[in-house]
């Protein structure tokens, strides 16, 4: 079966009218941090390991007064942490230091949250958001995301899990009983039990498809359904899937709800009919 587009504004569609004015502030601040190329290369270089200021100033080929104040913007969003540490060995010996690390989750944290905003239809007089996020998810994708396709779950008891997309299929469903959950790269994406709303894995709930280098989805025939952007999926019948796109395996506290981020193989855009 051929892939079949399916649009974030289709009728039947569910996606929020965000018009909270705190909220609309605060993600205007997130975008601002966040819009700052050399920002986002200060995350990506204390990613594995902690590093004191200066170290990143000359990574960065930076002032130390202008890498410190980078650093408070990252600080004042909680994306980075800072704990006690020991300098490099200099003329003048070893002295304290304050050294800087990434919050843990904190990619996955800011794909998934700029994900989830991108959804999410902004009143007019806001509209210009919509182009500053954007152009900051372009940002993120070019410097910190993954090149390979992933989907990260919102809520429940494993909230904010990423899952890796490769191979050509894979199949996601709840574990059996008694069997513990895993996650096979390349195999298949199985869930724990609290997702009772999603069908087991052995006659999976749905599957991902990569065809001509773009991820469809496909609902298996599912007791709960499967859904993007709030738009159910008519069973066996695939579709494409859209950088951002908001999936749900089954409605309510019990289904499984992710947010797909593209990568660079996604074909994200194009439409197939």
């Amino acid at each position: 079966m051929g892939g079949r587009p399916l649009g974030g504004d289709e009728e039947g569609a569910t996606i929020v009218l965000l018009e909270d004015t705190d909220s609309l502030q605060e993600l205007s601040e997130y975008l601002d941090v966040l819009s700052s190329t050399t920002r986002l290369k200060i995350l990506k270089l204390i990613e594995q390991k902690p590093k004191d200021i200066r170290r990143i100033a000359s990574e960065i080929q930076s002032s130390y007064e202008n890498t410190k104040k980078h650093m408070d913007k990252l600080l004042s969003i909680g994306v980075v942490r800072k704990e006690a540490g020991l300098s490099r060995e200099t003329s003048r010996g070893i002295h304290p230091v304050w050294k800087y690390s990434l919050v843990p989750g904190t990619m996955e944290a800011i794909v998934r949250n700029l994900g989830l905003f991108s959804n999410m239809k902004l009143t007019v007089t806001d509209a210009d958001l919509t182009v500053r996020l954007a152009a900051v998810r372009g940002k993120v994708s070019e410097e910190l995301t993954n090149p390979s396709p992933t989907i990260t779950l919102l809520g429940g008891p494993d909230d904010g899990m990423s899952f890796l997309l490769e191979g050509s299929r894979m199949p996601v469903g709840r574990g059996e009983r008694g069997a513990p959950t895993a996650y096979v790269p390349g195999s298949a994406i199985t869930l724990s039990e609290e997702y009772g709303a999603v069908t087991r894995i052995s006659k999976p709930h749905a599957v991902f498809i990569l065809r001509d280098r773009i991820w469809h989805l496909e609902d298996c025939g599912s007791t709960g359904g499967t859904f993007i952007n709030g738009t159910a999926l008519v069973p066996h019948r695939r579709y494409i899937l859209k950088d951002g796109d908001l999936i749900e395996c089954a409605k309510g506290v019990h289904g499984a709800s992710f947010v797909f981020v593209g990568g660079t193989e996604s074909g994200q855009g194009e439409e197939r009919t």
